[in-house]
């Protein structure tokens, strides 16, 4: 299978494989880099995705502000 990676001006025909190969001959530093870059993706597509999930749920209105301040106080109260 061969993936187009695209760099602005540029674009290379990779397969996973070469792909893979080209990222283990980086410095650590670099491979570190590499691996911040996916793992950001990911975390973005999952905040994308939670926070659509959140917008399809209907608003909660049954929660008055004393409910939360007692809710507050006792979360204190827990912590001391």
């Amino acid at each position: 299978m061969s993936t187009t990676v695209t760099i602005p001006n540029i674009q290379l025909q990779l397969t996973l494989e070469q792909f893979i190969n080209a990222v283990r001959q980086l410095e650590p530093a670099e491979r570190s880099q590499v691996a911040q870059a996916l793992a950001d993706t990911e975390l973005d597509a999952e905040m994308t995705q939670l926070i659509t999930e959140l917008y399809r749920k209907p608003p909660v209105t049954d929660i008055s502000d004393d409910d939360i301040l007692a809710e507050v106080r006792a979360a204190r109260q827990q912590c001391r």
